[in-house]
């Protein structure tokens, strides 16, 4: 059994047991959270797709970490033949989260 499930405006295709990164999320760690917004939901062969939501479709996570970090993003900028460098990095905030079960 698998779903789709849009959190923090991205799709993450979930599985229970399932351990997930996604965007920082305003949970504590430890807490419980519920994701509404599931797209598709796949229970052995049966599919259901919703229009743009499966009704009363719930996948229910526990956040593991809440401060974690992505890896570094280099991002570097040159104009050629004018001595202009720019060197910048970015590491984007992330939360862990454990899928306990799609209801």
């Amino acid at each position: 059994m698998y779903a789709i499930v849009d959190i923090a405006g991205q799709q993450f295709k979930v599985e229970a047991g399932m351990e997930i990164f996604v965007n920082r999320l305003a949970a504590e760690k430890g807490s419980s959270v519920e994701f509404d917004k599931v797209l598709l939901v796949d229970t052995d062969g049966q599919v259901k797709v919703g229009a743009p939501y499966v009704d009363g479709a719930v996948v229910k996570a526990t956040v593991i970490d809440d401060t974690c970090r992505g890896k570094k993003i280099l991002v570097f900028k040159k104009k050629r033949r004018k001595g202009y460098q720019k060197l910048t990095g970015h590491r984007q905030n992330l939360s862990k989260i454990q899928i306990n079960e799609i209801a």
